[in-house]
């Protein structure tokens, strides 16, 4: 059986600065931007987590909370919240910082569910996931009712 790994073992923080490719025309982020660092973000901690490729099987709604705008520093973080057999739930929060004013936002925040693959990408169990703390428990709990949610909506 392979070792249960922490949720701290496979937390991702990235940070990126707007640049002005990221600026849609109203002068605030480009959503499309802010999404691929959610869903790099992800991948990167279900790779940890899996030590091998991982897919993206589905994302949760985004809501956008507030705006960033060019210069300000982004910062993304992504942690594992639930192992189900080859699947795995992850939380992103995206925050947003202001440097003239260091005024941090919480922008927005997605779970996306990331598959375990093999070389010819087909699902693979993933690592057993350890649960330490109370919160993590009941993320995991809360992870467990969101996958009934997402399974009772997919097509069959």
């Amino acid at each position: 059986m392979p070792q249960q790994a922490t949720i701290a073992d496979s937390r991702v923080e990235m940070t990126e600065l707007v640049m002005p490719q990221e600026i849609n025309p109203l002068g605030s982020v480009f959503g499309g931007w802010v999404m691929a660092l959610i869903d790099k973000a992800a991948a990167m901690a279900a790779t940890r987590h899996c030590r091998g490729p991982v897919v993206t099987a589905s994302v949760d709604t985004i809501d956008f909370l507030a705006p960033m705008s060019l210069g300000h520093i982004v910062r993304v973080s992504a942690s594992l919240t639930c192992i189900f057999k080859s699947s795995m739930e992850v939380m992103v929060l995206v925050h947003s910082e202001d440097p003239t004013t260091r005024e941090r936002v919480k922008t927005c925040s997605a779970f996306l569910t990331m598959v375990c693959v093999d070389a010819q990408r087909r699902p693979r169990p993933a690592p057993p996931l350890a649960l330490t703390t109370d919160e993590e428990r009941q993320r995991a709990a809360e992870a467990a009712a969101r996958r009934e949610r997402r399974l009772a909506h997919r097509p069959s």
